[in-house]
């Protein structure tokens, strides 16, 4: 293409991300911090090459694509936000007015920016700065410009670009509030920018694990500059399966200003099924040596366990869409009805049909010591020449559970152990959970407690 034809395509577009043109801007954000802005302009494209002129803020320009398949970035030229020395430099044969003090300017040619050389009215010439210079708008870039070469294979309506910048990220916190084997639960997002602004954009959240190629590009973040704002919706959260992550778009376009947190609910209120368990962690090491207790005499207080399991079968409201890991806090009503805070816990992605299963912190009125009460070491002879002899170890256990409870109790005491191991004796029938994993559930009675004996085999 000749050159005229392509200067008669120059056409100069300023993006500030976010920009006053409704409808145009669609951003993805991560967890991560990582942000994936699309924006579509009403700029049409000829077959062939275009010449075009962003001013972007904050961007990672290496990333900067355009998504529409028959539309390649030829070439790109950067140029940074404008500087105080680049500007004198840029106004060198120009005449400024110079701030000497209140009410007093004076002006004067640029000669020279370094070293500095100005020519006052009267011809004669200064080699400092007469004051400070105000700038013409021409001479300043307020945001990095890119200068683009568009290749398109066929005339477009209009030009779409994509890239991935950094500065906003968004997390996910559930509140579920207990009653009798029932749990009402509720969830948002809340987004927040660093660095990234966006107007009136469209919003899609995405969860999952996403591999990194290379550093983040190093922004300043902004401090909380105003109040949260929240955004609530009637309409649902659209959700979809990309690839292997989950893509929540919010159902209304929102502002993101850096320093103000957004928050839209993930999905309406559900009520759900939930089971609680108490737990006592055991006392076999996953893989290695059994060893003999420090002091096999001296009961060892150990913490009982609070699980909650949220009931998400396929086919329930709750259960059909996935959740994006986060916070889930739960609450439940004291005698007077306020919701008390009763634990928190950190969940990972959860697919559909998968239930909900988080630890919420130690029991107050139900405890449990340990103590060892036996262990033997011994040698079993080798079963034929060149086979080297294995050891075997056996250890007794006695676990004592208290209730301070006006109501009995269910805990449960589970050993996890990999490779040969087998329960040779206990009060209370072992339960196989799994190859590596047994449990002993125990009948804690109110205001009482309940004792559980056991002895284990381990072949090394």
């Amino acid at each position: 293409m000749k050159r005229s034809a392509v200067s008669r395509q120059l056409s100069v577009l300023l993006l500030l991300l976010g920009g006053p043109v409704a409808g145009q801007t669609s951003v993805s954000i991560y967890g991560d911090g990582r942000v994936v802005v699309r924006r579509s302009f009403p700029q049409a494209l000829e077959k062939g090459r275009n010449a075009l002129t962003l001013a972007l803020d904050e961007t990672d320009l290496a990333t900067l694509f355009s998504p529409d398949t028959s539309v390649t970035v030829a070439s790109m030229v950067v140029r940074p936000a404008t500087e105080r020395a680049g500007a004198l430099e840029r106004a060198v044969g120009q005449t400024l007015a110079f701030v000497r003090g209140k009410g007093d300017t004076v002006r004067a040619t640029v000669v020279r920016a370094a070293p500095p050389q100005y020519r006052l009215a009267d011809g004669r010439l200064l080699l400092v700065e007469p004051g400070e210079p105000l700038f013409p708008p021409e001479l300043v870039r307020t945001a990095p410009q890119a200068s683009l070469v568009l290749d398109a294979a066929r005339a477009r309506p209009s030009t779409e670009l994509a890239y991935v910048t950094e500065g906003a990220r968004w997390i996910a916190v559930y509140q579920a509030v207990l009653g009798a084997g029932r749990a009402s639960v509720s969830g948002a997002a809340t987004i927040t920018s660093q660095s990234v602004r966006a107007e009136s954009a469209s919003i899609q959240l995405v969860a999952g694990t996403i591999g990194r190629g290379r550093g983040p590009p190093a922004f300043k973040t902004l401090g909380m500059a105003r109040a949260a704002m929240v955004a609530q919706d009637q309409e649902s959260v659209g959700e979809e399966a990309v690839g292997e992550t989950h893509v929540y778009t919010l159902p209304a376009r929102i502002n993101l200003e850096p320093g103000v947190p957004v928050t839209a609910a993930l999905f309406p209120r559900a009520v759900t099924a939930v089971t609680q368990e108490l737990i006592v962690p055991g006392a076999l090491p996953f893989r290695g040596y059994l060893q003999s207790a420090p002091n096999p005499a001296e009961p060892d207080r150990v913490p009982v366990q609070v699980w909650y399991t949220l009931a998400r079968a396929r086919g329930s409201a709750f259960g059909e869409r996935p959740l994006p890991g986060g916070t889930m806090q739960l609450y439940q009503a004291d005698s007077a009805g306020r919701l008390q805070l009763v634990g928190e816990a950190a969940t990972d992605h959860t697919a559909p049909g998968r239930d909900l299963r988080i630890q919420s912190g130690d029991a107050f009125d139900v405890t449990a010591e340990r103590v060892q009460t036996d262990f033997r070491q011994e040698q079993i002879p080798a079963a034929q020449r060149g086979v080297p002899a294995r050891q075997r170890f056996t250890a007794s256990y006695r676990v004592t559970l208290r209730n301070a409870k006006a109501l009995p109790v269910t805990v449960d005491v589970r050993e996890t152990r990999a490779g040969q191991w087998v329960v040779v004796a206990s009060s209370i029938p072992a339960e196989k959970l799994s190859a590596a994993e047994v449990r002993f559930r125990a009948a804690v009675p109110a205001k009482g407690e309940a004792t559980l004996t056991y002895t284990v085999q381990v072949e090394s």
